[in-house]
């Protein structure tokens, strides 16, 4: 199943746009995926079986390396890229 989710993360520190980067070039690594940012949010797309244990990964890295991060995420079990 194609889903559609809306990432928002937010660095509870005044270092926040490092851990950003460093979370949205993590997920831009993977080939199944497809990646779009802007100043709001990043989206991802794809396959619900690849997106979902990637997010799980990715999420948990980028907490255990800041202190404190608040992760808002929107899926849709729809492709909604185009």
């Amino acid at each position: 199943m194609k889903i559609s989710v809306d990432i928002s993360m937010y660095p509870l520190s005044e270092t926040f746009k490092k851990p950003i980067l460093a979370f949205i070039h993590s997920l831009q690594d993977h080939p199944k995926i497809n990646v779009r940012r802007n100043n709001m949010s990043t989206q991802i797309f794809g396959e619900f079986d690849v997106l979902m244990p990637l997010l799980n990964s990715k999420m948990k890295k980028a907490m255990e390396t800041d202190s404190s991060v608040v992760m808002i995420l929107k899926v849709v079990n729809a492709d909604l890229k185009d």
